[in-house]
């Protein structure tokens, strides 16, 4: 079991230094030119896959790193050059988590190579939770998962909403229901392979931020799937079931189970573009002048920046502790995943609206990235878990009350 520890190994320095650069030279120059056309950034994300930075074998060094910081280290780098662009790079890494968590080792091997392709022609992954009816309650999803023993072919009937990388991926991870009674006890997650009959989705959704990002609505029509595709076999679901409907516990909800370890990786995104929106107003502030000198010598500048380092610096800490107690297998006995997403994205939209103001009307305008940088900011406080919802994690986990 790894220790604890605040330094990064020099492995840990290089890789997020060798991030930062790609961010730097390649992700920012790129940022407005793609936040503006409203595209998936393929010319990047090819670039990334040919330097080995995304792909099979990055993510899964990053999740193998003992200590857990290597995923969010690159992040926060990663964001930091981009929100928009961040997300098309690393949202693949949540179909990729679900297939690890909810898997077998023989599933991984095939089916998370398949979300990544390679450098000469890259692929993307969707993990497919949300619906129109079934945002953050996840155990009322509606998407329908009905075993066929004839054929051993799972057929899947349902629509999914607000996926990244909705029908553009390579391969989709569905959570669905099996049995509609056990509500979230009777949830499965499956690989719909590329190119399977039924599984289409809507044009890309306009948003305020992450512009970059593709999301759309999956809808699923009798989709036919091997039985293979069921993550961690059909034996091992029969016996989760029996025991929900035994009333035995379980371990929780199929969907939970990926969230959980994505949420300070999630963080750690937010407190990249909080770090960014923080260092342009930093050197504004040390530049533009008012009244004869450079207005971060008045207090009320000063202070708000101090207090923008202070909370990203603390947000940092809490992200850090989670994705080293998820590594280390430790319980989150007092919502500690979810404490780490709620204060960043809370830092992040405070962050960059701060950045804004202290910019003026120049911080309004498109000729500088903070007004980017707040419009991409505030996804953080909803999806993957409203601010609300984990609140309401962290609420039943000291409390031991089922809070409603």
């Amino acid at each position: 079991m790894s220790g604890f520890s605040l330094d990064l190994s020099d492995e840990q320095r290089e890789l997020r230094d060798w991030v930062h650069g790609f961010a730097a030279d390649v992700v920012r120059p790129a940022a407005s030119e793609w936040d503006e056309r409203e595209e998936t950034p393929w010319p990047v994300i090819q670039e990334a896959a040919k330097i080995g930075l995304y792909g099979f074998e990055s993510i899964a060094t990053m999740f193998a790193d003992e200590t857990g910081l290597s995923l969010p280290v690159v992040c926060e780098e990663l964001f930091w050059g981009d929100a928009g662009i961040g997300m098309a790079l690393m949202g693949t890494g949540l179909a990729a988590a679900a297939i690890s968590s909810a898997g077998t080792m023989e599933q991984l091997l095939e089916w998370v190579p398949q979300c990544y392709g390679d450098a000469a022609d890259p692929k993307v992954g969707a993990f497919c939770v949300s619906e129109p009816a079934a945002g953050s309650d996840v155990s009322s999803l509606r998407t329908r998962a009905r075993y066929d023993e004839a054929t051993d072919e799972w057929v899947i009937n349902g629509q999914k909403a607000w996926i990244t990388n909705g029908g553009i991926a390579n391969i989709h991870v569905v959570v669905a229901s099996v049995d509609a009674e056990l509500k979230a006890r009777g949830q499965a997650t499956f690989v719909v392979p590329p190119n399977t009959p039924g599984l289409e989705a809507n044009k890309k959704i306009k948003k305020l931020g992450l512009r970059a990002s593709h999301t759309a609505d999956v809808f699923l029509d009798d989709v036919r799937i091997p039985g293979s595709c069921l993550l961690g076999g059909k034996e091992k679901l029969d016996a989760r079931l029996a025991k929900a409907r035994e009333g035995t516990s379980s371990k929780g909800q199929a969907a939970m189970a990926t969230f959980e370890r994505t949420r300070p990786t999630v963080g750690a995104q937010a407190i990249g573009i909080a770090r960014a929106a923080y260092e342009y107003a930093l050197d504004y502030a040390r530049t533009r002048e008012a009244f004869g000198r450079p207005i971060i010598e008045n207090q009320a500048i000063a202070f708000a920046l101090a207090d923008m380092r202070m909370e990203i610096d603390a947000a940092r800490l809490l992200i850090w502790r989670a994705a080293w107690m998820g590594k280390q297998n430790r319980t989150f006995e007092a919502g500690e995943g979810s404490m780490s997403k709620l204060k960043a994205g809370e830092v992040a939209v405070a962050v960059t609206e701060k950045a804004v103001q202290i910019l003026g009307g120049a911080g309004y305008s498109r000729d500088h990235p903070v007004e980017r940088m707040y419009r991409d900011s505030k996804i953080y406080t909803i999806f993957e878990g409203t601010s609300e919802i984990q609140r309401l994690v962290i609420a039943r986990a000291i409390s031991g009350v089922h809070i409603r």
